[in-house]
């Protein structure tokens, strides 16, 4: 029995173990029904859920974004004003379907240019977008051109536009990215955004209309939209519905909670069951991505500014051979609330010397000596400069190593060191070669010098043995008085001869 126990316990604790493996925590994915979604955190920019986010689309009237952003740019740019009275000629009925959502605008009519982009906007009047090409571009199909110009400038590779209000055309497509990066664009306008966040708006009376009240078809922030009633979301701003029957439900949107703002793009929606009822799945799937964010992500210290990252190797220092590198700044992420910080890669570039390894000393504290990137699965969530955390006091004595060094190291020192070797060798020889020859000829004087001692001690004893033979014959002088000095007198005489 006691076995029995310890194995139930055994068996309890590998459930538990299992229960806490990272597998289990893994972070499931939203459920969704639209064709092609994507949620972002707006201020990094990085996507925290997409399905067929690069998949083309029909945009249907979340194309009005990209033709209130133009107006917007044009207002900032003082091209037109708001207060301009803009007057709707024949032409605003361009491309346009008899029961295509509509403003009532009518031909003829005249109202400021800041109540079109209402009318845009909030009722998504196709006749208003018209109205307002017209305007700004000179003519509808420049103004087409002039969208299709600026989304290239924003990056979207997978966008075309055919028409300024998003009715079906073949040649009228974009992708779930690329309405992302329009819509970011757009949000950028505080103008923009007040138009797009705003519930009702009442259009004053013209020269041949009352007045309009508008109603946001965005159910999100407008529970008692005409046409999607019940889908308020407490958290949502802004921005842009869509239908057609070819495009789907779509929805553009944001939601902004404890400081954090996500922004999601939904194409391609179905109709759903939402318990018993018709459901729209642009909205469902909204605010399934938004709850589903919130809940499971949030800003994290990634890198902080205190953690030294590497080191670098120092020259001419006397505080040691390295220095510690940290982040100039901290990097923050979005990132799902168990993600483990130890998973992430680090990319470090260090500033080399001029030996192409080494930093040289002084070094103060905060310099910039390198850079660090942080990814995690070949996403990038920043970068920041890499600085040093202590400072590297000069080493004077180093300092004259390595200046005489990187002196004698040079080229043309070198060079010069080289011929000077080369002169004093060749100086070294040619004293050998002198001195061999000195000695040559020291010995040769020598040499002659004894043979002229011995011919001249050869004459002299010539010569004596002639005095000899010749004196032999003749008396002394003690023989004969004054004979010798006689003699003397005589031979002296005969040798000046």
């Amino acid at each position: 029995m006691r076995n029995f126990k310890f194995l139930s316990l055994v068996l309890l604790f590998a459930v538990v173990l299992s229960c806490l493996a990272p597998g289990a925590l893994a972070l499931e994915d939203p459920q969704v029904n639209s064709g092609a979604v994507l949620i972002m955190e707006t201020d990094s920019r990085n996507i925290i859920y997409s399905k067929n986010e690069n998949a083309r689309v029909y945009p249907a009237s979340t194309t009005k974004i990209m033709t209130v952003l133009l107006a917007i740019e044009a207002v900032e740019d003082g091209k037109v004003n708001m207060s301009d009275m803009v007057t709707a000629n024949q032409s605003m009925n361009y491309d346009m379907v008899p029961d295509g959502s509509s403003a009532g605008i009518l031909v003829g009519e005249t109202m400021p240019l800041q109540d079109l982009l209402y009318c845009a906007m909030l009722a998504s009047g196709n006749d208003a977008c018209n109205v307002i090409a017209e305007y700004i571009g000179g003519s509808i199909e420049n103004f087409i051109q002039m969208m299709n110009d600026r989304a290239a400038e924003l990056g979207c590779v997978g966008t075309h536009f055919a028409n300024t209000h998003g009715l079906p055309n073949e040649n009228h497509y974009t992708t779930a990215w690329d309405f992302a990066q329009i819509t970011l664009e757009a949000m950028s306008h505080s103008e923009f955004v007040e138009i797009s966040d705003t519930i009702e708006y009442t259009v004053p009376g013209t020269n041949l209309s009352g007045q309009r009240k508008l109603g946001n078809t965005n159910g999100l922030i407008n529970p008692n939209s005409a046409l999607y009633p019940g889908y308020g979301y407490e958290y949502a701003h802004g921005i842009k519905t869509g239908y057609t029957s070819a495009a789907g439900y779509c929805l553009v949107s944001t939601a902004q909670k404890n400081s954090v703002e996500l922004l999601c793009v939904v194409m391609g929606g179905v109709v759903v069951d939402n318990n018993g009822a018709v459901g729209y799945s642009n909205f469902l799937d909204s605010i399934e991505l938004y709850d589903w964010g919130f809940d499971n992500f949030s800003f994290q210290t990634v890198l902080d500014a205190n953690e030294v990252v590497t080191t670098a190797k120092v020259t001419m220092s006397s505080d040691g051979d390295v220095v510690a590198l940290k982040p100039q700044t901290p990097i923050t992420a979005f990132l799902p609330n168990d993600t483990a910080k130890d998973s992430f890669k680090l990319d470090i570039k260090v500033h080399t010397g001029e030996d192409g390894v080494s930093l040289q000393a002084p070094i103060n504290a905060g310099d910039v000596l390198g850079e660090v990137s942080i990814s995690l699965d070949g996403v990038n969530y920043g970068t920041v400069k890499l600085v040093a955390a202590s400072s590297m006091e000069l080493s004077k004595l180093n300092y004259i190593k390595t200046a005489l060094l990187e002196f004698f190291t040079q080229s043309w020192v070198k060079i010069t060191a080289i011929v000077l070797l080369v002169l004093f060798v060749l100086y070294i020889i040619a004293v050998i070669l002198y001195r061999r020859r000195r000695r040559r000829y020291i010995r040769y004087m020598r040499a002659k010098q004894a043979a002229e001692r011995r011919r001249r001690e050869e004459e002299r004893a010539a010569q004596a043995k002639i005095d000899q033979e010749f004196f032999a014959d003749k008396p002394t002088a003690a023989a004969v008085p004054g004979q010798k000095a006689a003699d003397r007198d005589y031979f002296d005489e005969f040798f000046k001869r």
